[in-house]
């Protein structure tokens, strides 16, 4: 004998209770939606991710303006070329360069560990002439939809089946009253012949 029967929920039988149907069409919502409905809201997330991280770069490229200049600071003692998490280490010094009108400026700005006084660098000014960061490259734009895109994707999944999982608890509560009355009708039945 087969202890488990298969689909029994779909069936109509007499240990079929209305708890059981609710836990089926949950469950078969819970799938749709897991499936179909997370993925789809990570990519209406990630999409809108992209166009308002595309929109922030191009708006810092508007604002900044790249220049060739030379270094003229000392970066701090120590300072070796290292990589932290692909990034390369940037130290802000004095750096030096020309306009378009032949005025010498200078300027803070960041650049690479390892960089010595003489080198050129490229740096990023404001229209101040500020140094500032440079704008977000596409990598970033990317990395910031993908990012956004797969943490929604994964908080509506597990919305999804921490719901379920609340649904499976109180159907389980209803199906054990349920059968405590049950056995409150039927359990004297079968104690009577045993005393």
């Amino acid at each position: 004998m087969r202890g488990r029967v298969r689909g029994w929920r779909w069936r109509r039988n007499p240990l079929r209770r209305r708890c059981d149907v609710v836990e089926m069409w949950t469950l078969l919502v819970v799938a749709v939606l897991v499936l179909t409905g997370a993925p789809l809201a990570g990519a209406v997330a990630g999409l809108w991710a992209h166009d308002d991280a595309r929109s922030v770069a191009a708006g810092l490229r508007a604002e900044r303006h790249p220049v060739t200049a030379e270094v003229v600071g000392r970066p701090p003692a120590g300072t070796m070329p290292t990589a932290d998490g692909g990034q390369v280490r940037l130290y802000r010094v004095d750096v030096r360069w020309t306009d378009d009108r032949g005025t010498t400026h200078t300027t803070r700005a960041g650049v690479p560990a390892g960089t010595r006084p003489g080198d050129t660098v490229r740096i990023w000014l404001d229209a101040r002439g500020r140094g500032v960061p440079a704008p977000p490259g596409e990598a970033a734009v990317w990395q910031h939809t993908l990012t956004l895109g797969c943490a929604t994707a994964g908080g509506t999944a597990a919305a999804i089946l921490l719901g379920h999982a609340a649904v499976r608890r109180v159907a389980l509560r209803h199906r054990l009253g349920e059968w405590d009355r049950e056995w409150a009708r039927t359990g004297p039945d079968w104690s009577k012949g045993k005393t």
